[in-house]
């Protein structure tokens, strides 16, 4: 398994400005608040990254055991350049909110956008917090102190979820270049599949047909404290079942032909999986599972010639399978998953025995 890491992506930005005519109160402005400036690019060198650590393994029943974390960089979510980022800009000083959720959109390799002057006349200090998320959407809503912002989701808005950047406070006179460094909030995950079968003769006769997560939670409103630099995710009770695989693919025998899930497929990279996104959820006994349905070969055993077996159905509860039984966002989780054939090949043996009869003799032959 690989080794967890950062993965960056570098992107070029640039934020046009429309300068201010007024000077302001409590700052010494630059250059940037003459009157013959009327624009200022700002840029944004922004990274995009996935946080994670290795999440010990655990097994049940010797059939299943959860996922290890993963990254990979030609895995990774990015952003799209056809798609805006919004951006947020407080003075925390006098609660002020500076740029109220401006839509920062892409022209060619760089993003931009024109902000009114008159946001700037309301900065009282020398610093703004920034603050960004991706996609943009309209529907953001701020607390009364500005502290924070909350961003609804649905998996139908973005399938790849949604991103965060950490805060960057920076002076005003320094608006040259933002360092935006974007965050995945929502959970990647996807699954992987090996014969784990210890007779000989049983293996190598699994057929997978299809592969479904039951009660993924896909909505939700991530509410992200700009002065933490972190945010919390509330649910909204929406769940769904993920179909991930659906087709014939013969499974590897042992866990050194272990295969990545792909959409009707197994594959060898993670890359080429089928992996989708959820909001961070809380496992529920009995509630969040993964359902397997695969076909058996027919065989011959011990002279015996054992049909074929269609559609066969096994479940694996997630419960117990993660530490504190939590999913954590901006992690990437690979769940492993043993087929065992030994549980529906189970051999019945008898031990069969004869005793004596009971012999009664009656006097008279009336009655035996």
């Amino acid at each position: 398994m690989r080794a967890n890491r950062n993965t960056l992506l570098m992107m070029s930005a640039v934020l046009v400005l429309a300068a201010s005519c007024n000077k302001m109160d409590d700052v010494d402005l630059p250059s940037i608040n003459k009157a013959s400036d009327t624009k200022q690019k700002v840029g944004f060198d922004i990274n995009v990254t996935r946080e994670g650590k290795t999440i010990p393994a655990a097994r049940r029943a010797n059939m299943t055991k959860s996922g290890t974390v993963y990254d990979e960089s030609s895995n990774m979510a990015t952003m799209d350049s056809d798609i805006p980022f919004g951006l947020v800009g407080i003075d925390y000083d006098h609660h002020s909110l500076v740029i109220d959720n401006a839509r920062i959109t892409s022209n060619g390799s760089d993003y931009s956008t024109i902000l009114d002057s008159f946001l700037w006349d309301q900065v009282k200090t020398e610093k703004v917090s920034f603050s960004a998320y991706y996609p943009y959407v309209r529907d953001v809503t701020y607390q009364d102190d500005y502290e924070s912002y909350s961003i609804p989701y649905t998996v139908e808005e973005t399938s790849a979820g949604p991103l965060v950047s950490k805060t960057v406070e920076m002076a005003v006179a320094q608006l040259n270049m933002i360092p935006l460094e974007f965050q995945h909030i929502t959970n990647d995950i996807g699954y992987r599949i090996c014969d784990v079968t210890p007779q000989k003769e049983l293996q190598g006769l699994v057929h997978l047909r299809k592969l479904t997560a039951y009660n993924v939670a896909s909505a939700g409103v991530f509410v992200n404290d700009v002065t933490l630099s972190q945010g919390i995710w509330h649910r909204q009770g929406y769940y769904r079942n993920v179909v991930v695989f659906e087709g014939d693919a013969k499974v590897g025998v042992g866990s050194e032909n272990e295969k990545f899930v792909g959409y009707d497929q197994l594959v060898d990279r993670m890359v080429d999986s089928h992996r989708y996104y959820s909001i961070p959820d809380e496992i529920r006994y009995g509630t969040q599972f993964v359902e397997v349905v695969y076909d058996v070969e027919g065989f011959t055993h011990n002279g015996f010639y054992y049909e074929p077996l269609k559609e066969q159905v096994a479940r694996y509860l997630l419960y117990g399978l993660l530490p504190d039984n939590v999913f954590v966002y901006g992690r990437q989780y690979t769940f492993h998953i043993g087929i065992d054939l030994s549980s529906v090949y189970q051999e019945i043996t008898f031990a069969p025995s004869v005793g004596d009869w009971e012999t009664k003799i009656y006097e008279n032959n009336d009655d035996f």
